[in-house]
């Protein structure tokens, strides 16, 4: 009979591509990553694997196998999922992911009660842009993710999951407390064509937005420095540097020397969860989001 977590093992490689990177993933060594596709091949009677420089690749007989893990490890999850509902506790382990401002202004929160509510259950966070948060959900790396997308720029939801709207977050341009915009109750992106933009990664979902935005009002933004972090945004627009779009979300505390100024066409982010239809029932899943809920209202 075909072991399940050899089946896990081999369906993570399929999809990670490497055995350092599995390890990653189910929080293991690669020495035990390496044992387990052994015993598996031995179980099967087949070669699964084969060298590809100083990795490894799947063999037909790999891929093949690697396509029917798929397929039991999703049926074996909608079963837990079933077993789950049926019994109605909310227990067990539970992943989920957020982008930096949605961690910082809604995890502690809804941690926080999640944890008070349901002593059995385990709850595991990590921060991750919403590409990666998504991702993380469809390979089954993790259970939920709190993700965006922008009022003018939608983030592709992959078949086979599920969404939910959390709060619409306001967006404000911040700028140094002496530029000659200051002053105003409000303000136009296109005012800010001939200033040095602080923006995030390069490749990063929100600095592609604020690219297509700027571009889409004639502006071909002057990029002087990037940051992930809010607060690392607006600690560079406290020393003059720059200014930056600054989300309300997990902004706070906004440091002395910056001024927060409404945009007029009232630029928003839209922050939702995601999770895989297959696992709806599950009573975590649905706790989760309630707390998450509670959280947003709580900061909208």
């Amino acid at each position: 009979m075909l072991n399940l977590e050899r089946l896990r093992t081999l369906d993570a490689l399929a999809r990670h591509g490497s055995v350092s990177a599995v390890a990653e993933a189910l929080h293991v060594t690669t020495s035990a990553v390496s044992q387990q596709l052994g015993k598996l091949e031995r179980e099967v009677g087949q070669q699964l694997l084969a060298k590809n420089g100083r990795g490894v690749r799947l063999t037909d007989a790999g891929r093949l196998l690697s396509e029917h893990a798929g397929r039991i490890l999703s049926q074996v999850e909608l079963a837990e999922s079933d077993l789950e509902a049926q019994r109605g506790q909310v227990v067990g382990e539970l992943r989920l992911s957020a982008f930096p401002t949605a961690a910082r202004g809604l995890f502690p929160a809804a941690l926080g009660t999640l944890r008070g509510r349901h002593p059995g259950l385990r709850v595991r966070s990590t921060e991750l842009e919403p590409e990666q948060g998504i991702a993380g959900v469809v390979r089954g790396d993790l259970d939920l993710a709190v993700v965006l997308d922008w009022y003018n720029k939608p983030m592709p939801v992959p078949d086979g999951l599920v969404k939910a709207p959390l709060l619409d977050d306001p967006a404000d341009v911040a700028m140094p407390v002496d530029h000659p915009l200051a002053h105003r109750d409000e303000v136009d992106l296109a005012e800010f064509a001939d200033d040095e933009w602080i923006t995030w990664a390069e490749g990063e979902f929100c600095h592609e937005w604020l690219t297509f935005t700027l571009r889409s009002k004639g502006i071909e933004p002057i990029v002087g420095h990037r940051a992930s972090e809010t607060h690392t945004q607006l600690g560079l627009v406290a020393s003059g540097l720059g200014v930056c779009i600054a989300p309300r979300l997990g902004r706070n505390p906004v440091p002395e020397g910056v001024v927060l100024v409404p945009l007029v066409q009232r630029v928003r982010r839209h922050v939702y969860v995601v999770w895989r239809a297959d696992a709806d029932r599950r009573p975590s899943i649905r706790a989760a989001v309630e707390a998450l809920r509670a959280a947003a209202r709580s900061v909208g």
